[in-house]
């Protein structure tokens, strides 16, 4: 009786794995191709916030990579995943605060139809990600900081959008400025949370 009892629940654990590691599959693909298209029409467009989005895409894609990497490893080695993540999360807020520097000397404004069209792609991308991962986002700390990496995206995208109505009413480039600052912010908090919660998982194992 026990022993089937353990055989059921390995192999519930197993069936568990296989279908986190199909998402995850799915979700590194969508993040590698946005992430593409992004920076190119970031750089086309002169855009901040498209540049900043696009690092952030090639971020959890990295981030995607080592969850797979871990999916059936430990609690250690999932806790030290998750703190490559937080500092990820850093380096692109690193990235984006230096490019929206650069960006407010060189006063190019960005064009907003690129903005818009691509940055409203990058919104269905990552609604299809976050709609696919929220299903695990309670499994493991591994699912959790990807989840949370999931919904900065949403965050990231609908502001991209929003600088974008806001730079072609004004002809200005200083709302694209702060929405890439914005991002700064954002992913330098979760960055935070991600490393403080990743942290404590490594203590108690």
């Amino acid at each position: 009786m026990g022993d089937n009892c353990c055989q059921k629940k390995a192999c519930e654990l197993e069936k568990l794995r296989k279908q986190q590691s199909k998402v995850l599959w799915t979700v590194l693909l969508i993040n590698s191709v946005m992430f593409v298209v992004e920076l190119l029409a970031g750089i086309k467009s002169a855009s901040l916030s498209l540049t900043g989005d696009s690092l952030d895409m090639l971020g959890d894609a990295l981030v995607y990579g080592s969850s797979l990497y871990v999916i059936h490893k430990g609690r250690k080695a999932q806790a030290k995943s998750a703190l490559l993540k937080g500092a990820i999360m850093f380096l692109s807020a690193v990235a984006v605060f230096a490019r929206a520097s650069y960006q407010l000397f060189a006063g190019s404004t960005p064009e907003a139809r690129v903005m818009s069209a691509v940055g409203f792609i990058a919104l269905l991308a990552n609604l299809l990600c976050l709609f696919l991962l929220t299903k695990h986002r309670n499994d493991n700390i591994n699912l959790s900081s990807v989840w949370l990496c999931s919904r900065n995206d949403i965050i990231a995208n609908t502001s991209v959008l929003g600088a974008a109505g806001l730079v072609f009413l004004t002809n200005s480039l200083l709302p694209d400025l702060i929405v890439g600052f914005m991002l700064t912010i954002v992913f330098a908090k979760s960055s935070g949370k991600v490393v403080s919660q990743s942290w404590r998982e490594l203590q108690q194992a």
